[in-house]
């Protein structure tokens, strides 16, 4: 071969590997607010609400707000709706929302976590479309969810079309919990799914209007924009906290199961800077691991045991992934249908405490969160996790058809 013939080869040779190299990586996880050829048409030239908080943001290394970034590409942006904790995301959970203004574009926000929790004929009249865009955490009791589906009802009542950016769910593979009950219908369990549902927003939000779940069977003009390069199989780590207290991820893989002790005397960990991988008492026998909650700005004011040393369990070391025994995994036809949610803490705790009834101190609240008021007489007759798991999996299995034609991913 001669010299010009292997330099040829070598630079063909170098040109495959780099090929093969570029093409074995993973593409890059696109959210939808990023997808700005598939809705410039449907915004172009329109009065723009957008629904957003400080998750709305585009790109990872150079974060962008959603807000930001809609006015660069020319669309008219005239007002937003702020969800709980405001649209910046620094209030605490539970903290009513006041209307304010953009201090950076001057654009009005409205909220929608104050004394009204859906948007009025008012708010609504002088605008074309309505964009939805905050990250959801695959809980049911998660509000932002409770505020796209109100957003939805509103819209179709006053024939505003809705565009619906979505994003990754963390918490995707994580499909567990009762359905919630009709009875206990609220704003944190606003929808008959399971706790932990396993859909983006998204795909929850073109579930809720197939079903007809929205007052009077409404329906809204829905279009989502979908995630580029997901899938169901797809481990998303989010980019910015999706709220004050879920600050790391594996906050959020936790929260599912975690947040079912907001309703007891035992702490989660707020007013600590761990708060959703730690659970504790005021009592030694608890555990190993000490705690003490403390007022901490943005995050916790007058924390449960504010100022005393709580003993518990440190999770910082559990696994992030398959924590939850799967057993139920070929009934359902999923690899992990549980995901990493998990009932064992709930009960350790209960039986440290004497029982479950001692435990709850908000039982109409833990009923909410559960969506039954089931739970407390299951674990305290003595059922175990995977009996109180068999209670609910008939139900899952209706669900995980029923949603199939709503799914987006693969």
């Amino acid at each position: 071969m001669t010299t010009k013939g292997r330099m040829k080869f070598l630079s063909l040779a170098l040109l495959f590997l780099t090929a093969s190299i570029f093409c074995g990586q993973k593409k890059e996880i696109q959210v939808g607010a990023s997808q700005v050829k598939a809705y410039k048409k449907i915004l172009n030239k329109k009065r723009v609400a957008l629904a957003a908080n400080a998750t709305s943001i585009v790109g990872k290394k150079k974060m962008i707000h959603d807000l930001d970034f809609l006015i660069q590409n020319g669309i008219n942006v005239v007002k937003i709706f702020a969800p709980e904790h405001g649209f910046r995301g620094n209030g605490e959970a539970g903290e009513i929302i006041q209307n304010d203004t953009d201090t950076k574009t001057g654009v009005k926000i409205f909220s929608l976590y104050g004394k009204s929790l859906k948007p009025s004929p008012e708010l609504l009249k002088d605008i074309d479309i309505v964009v939805y865009d905050i990250q959801d955490v695959g809980a049911r009791f998660f509000t932002y969810i409770s505020t796209m589906h109100l957003i939805m009802e509103a819209c179709a009542e006053n024939n505003i079309p809705l565009v619906i950016f979505d994003r990754p769910n963390p918490n995707i593979d994580c499909v567990a919990g009762p359905i919630r009950d009709e009875k206990w219908k609220s704003f944190v369990s606003l929808d008959p799914i399971p706790l932990a549902y396993g859909m983006t927003a998204g795909e929850l939000a073109q579930m809720i209007n197939g079903e007809g779940w929205l007052e009077n069977k409404a329906k809204c003009d829905l279009t989502v924009i979908p995630v580029k390069n997901y899938t169901r199989k797809s481990e998303y780590v989010l980019p910015v906290p999706p709220s004050p207290n879920l600050p790391s991820h594996r906050a959020v893989r936790f929260y599912p199961f975690l947040c079912l002790f907001e309703a007891t005397v035992i702490s989660e960990g707020r007013g600590t800077l761990h708060p959703f991988t730690a659970i504790g008492y005021p009592d030694e026998s608890f555990g190993q691991y000490v705690f003490t909650p403390q007022d901490i700005k943005g995050m916790a004011t007058n924390p449960k045991f504010k100022g005393k040393k709580c003993y518990g369990i440190d999770l910082t070391s559990e696994p992030l992934y398959g924590l939850a025994d799967n057993a139920a995994a070929s009934s359902l036809g999923l690899e992990k249908p549980d995901g990493i949610f998990t009932l064992k803490y709930f009960i350790q705790m209960a039986k440290k405490i004497g029982s479950a009834q001692k435990m709850v101190d908000q039982k109409e609240g833990l009923a909410r969160l559960w969506g039954n008021d089931k739970l407390i007489g299951q674990i305290d007759s003595g059922m175990s996790e995977e009996e109180i798991r068999d209670t609910w999996l008939s139900d899952i299995k209706v669900f995980l058809q029923k949603r199939k034609p709503y799914l987006i991913y693969k």
